[in-house]
């Protein structure tokens, strides 16, 4: 029996342009500067790319495959954590939808194919968030936020 599956969307609007956001999520110099990690890949339909730590054991955290991009305003991929990258059904799906919006820009995430009440269903509606919010903080103020900070405990 298959399992019960949902989706996660993020909606956020940024002071930015489609092309300087494209980029934010597509070159490893900038992804480095507000999540932490590189995104590397070609970004050709059918490359692969690696999610690799931005430090010194350069750590692969994610590997996948691009399904779609047509910059600046769209990039899909799917993605699975290096153990379970030669089992087809552990491969989850991340789209990026970049849509001009006056003089800012709508970027809509979504992450689908989640089973409903799994660690990565938590994982994603508690990581997307502080991540975007931090792309966002770097484009509009030039400094990304840490995405690996923990509540404070008051």
């Amino acid at each position: 029996m298959s399992k019960e599956k949902t989706s996660f969307v993020y909606v956020t609007y940024i002071r930015s342009t489609p092309e300087k956001v494209f980029e934010a999520i597509t070159k490893p110099e900038i992804t480095q500067r507000y999540w932490g990690h590189e995104n590397v890949s070609d970004w050709k339909p059918g490359s692969t790319w690696q999610h690799v730590r931005a430090n010194e054991q350069r750590t692969v955290n994610i590997v996948g495959k691009v399904v779609e991009v047509s910059p600046p305003t769209r990039l899909v991929i799917i993605w699975a954590s290096p153990s379970q990258a030669d089992d087809p059904a552990s491969y989850r799906r991340v789209t990026f939808d970049v849509a001009a919006y006056d003089d800012m820009v709508r970027l809509t995430v979504t992450h689908d194919e989640l089973e409903v009440g799994s660690g990565m269903a938590k994982g994603v509606t508690q990581g997307w968030p502080i991540l975007l919010s931090s792309l966002k903080s770097l484009l509009e103020t030039g400094q990304g936020i840490d995405v690996f900070a923990k509540p404070r405990a008051d």
